[in-house]
């Protein structure tokens, strides 16, 4: 009888945590779909807060408000320099912590985190009262030089964690062949490590894209992606920006999408050595 009891009431359970998990991921995707939804609605005036119909003609006038695009190339821009920046000078500096040994090497790798533990307000306001302080004037340059800065230990703790495991006994092998220092790098070391590369840009240029509260400390008259929208929401945002928002969400999922098929292709693919 108990064991009866306890098979009926186990298929209960079995939906548990598929129901908990189904519900976590509606409660992020449904907020995704309504942005993408309103990107086709054909509201009159310029609140589009209420579904009238449907519509492709933002997708067909995308670049028509001049200071939303302008917004939008700033935020690449600023983006794609971070990105560039950051990645070169976290990706030395991760090098540095795995493979040396060096005065300070452990309280460099705890004023890493620091930027990462920071609140952004903070990290805004010591900026800016840094440039105020110099006398250096506020627009692109101080926008750029805050997205870097805070950008910077996100790469290293990345590329770290490629770095940590690496297997040295590998360049060891490239110099017993007669490869020099360089050449043991760039044939080496640098295409086992440029996932961890790639993956410490590519949040690099995230994080600043999406910035919000550091750029508005110093941004000046430099107006960005998440700027513009803000100063809108006041007024009205417009269907354009929906569609520029599917259009980078739908970016990032092709990407993750042909990420997994490439992983799982080289999964699938048989092994030369058990040939």
């Amino acid at each position: 009888m108990a064991a009866a009891s306890a098979s009926r009431r186990r298929p209960k359970r079995e939906w548990i945590l598929p129901t908990y998990t189904g519900l976590v991921i509606a409660y992020l995707l449904i907020p995704i779909v309504v942005m993408m939804l309103f990107g086709f609605n054909d509201y009159p005036g310029k609140f589009n807060f209420v579904w009238e119909g449907f519509t492709l003609d933002h997708y067909r006038n995308l670049f028509e408000i001049p200071e939303l695009t302008q917004a939008l190339r700033n935020s690449l821009v600023i983006a794609a320099i971070t990105s560039v920046v950051a990645t070169t000078l976290g990706t030395l500096i991760a090098l540095a912590l795995t493979r040396f040994s060096f005065h300070g090497r452990s309280g460099l790798n705890l004023f890493i985190f620091i930027p990462m533990a920071t609140p952004e307000i903070v990290l805004g306001v010591s900026l800016l009262s840094m440039f105020v302080a110099i006398g250096f004037a506020r627009g692109f340059p101080t926008v750029l030089i805050a997205h870097i800065m805070f950008s910077i230990s996100y790469v290293v703790v990345t590329v770290k964690a490629r770095t940590s495991g690496f297997d040295r006994s590998l360049e060891d092998a490239a110099r017993d062949l007669g490869a020099d220092g360089w050449t043991t790098f760039w044939t080496v070391t640098f295409p086992l490590i440029l996932p961890g590369i790639a993956a410490g840009g590519l949040l690099a240029f995230v994080l600043s894209f999406d910035d919000y509260v550091v750029t508005a400390f110093n941004a000046g008259a430099t107006i960005t992606f998440p700027l513009w929208i803000y100063g809108a929401s006041r007024f009205g945002i417009p269907a354009q920006v929906n569609v520029m928002a599917t259009l980078i969400f739908l970016l990032g999922v092709a990407y993750v999408v042909i990420s997994l098929l490439r992983e799982r292709g080289r999964s699938a693919a048989p092994d030369p050595s058990e040939a």
